[in-house]
């Protein structure tokens, strides 16, 4: 598959609130499965989904601090859900409120991750989008990408623990 650089649009991937996106993965988050919505609203066709790596939709709005809980937790074998800033392959924005799960075999090893995503309402949004701007802007005060990344994620730890509250709490009060 070639690279496909895209810059964002500013302009929204619409799809509706009763419509669910579904996506597998193997191991590496390579996509093995993609449904009709997701190719839809992602504007990649099936064919150009499946072998590629999940973040072929991954928006640069999006704190890289949220996919670290995220792997975080569902490589411990845990479900989460979360908030998600995608972008379509025309450079177009989608949200998602996403529930992702490990796949595991019958000796319980992880072999791959499936997603559910729904349509967030615009005052879920407006909640998130600010928190999500806060840690981007922390991400991005260092040169080392790597070291932005942590920053952030501590900054949301710390704030979730001062508001003593899990990460799922929050998620879910929005």
């Amino acid at each position: 598959m070639s690279a496909h650089r895209v810059t964002p649009s500013n302009r929204e991937s619409l799809f509706d609130e009763n419509e669910i996106i579904v996506s597998k993965t193997d191991g590496k988050g390579r996509i093995t499965y993609a449904n009709d919505v997701f190719s839809r609203v992602s504007q990649y066709s099936v064919g150009e989904l499946l072998g590629a790596p999940h973040s072929i939709v991954r928006h640069p709005d999006m704190p890289r601090c949220v996919f670290k809980l995220l792997w975080d937790t569902i490589e411990a074998k845990r479900e989460i859900f979360a908030y998600v800033l995608n972008m379509a392959k025309s450079g177009d924005s989608y949200w998602v409120f996403a529930h992702v799960t490990p796949t595991c075999n019958a000796q319980g090893e992880i072999i791959g991750y499936h997603s559910n995503r729904r349509k967030p309402d615009r005052g879920q949004i407006a909640k998130v989008a600010p928190l999500y701007r806060n840690l981007l802007e922390i991400e991005q005060r260092t040169p080392d990408r790597k070291q932005g990344m942590l920053q952030a994620f501590e900054h949301l730890i710390s704030d979730l623990r001062r508001q003593d509250i899990s990460y799922d709490e929050f998620v879910f009060s929005i």
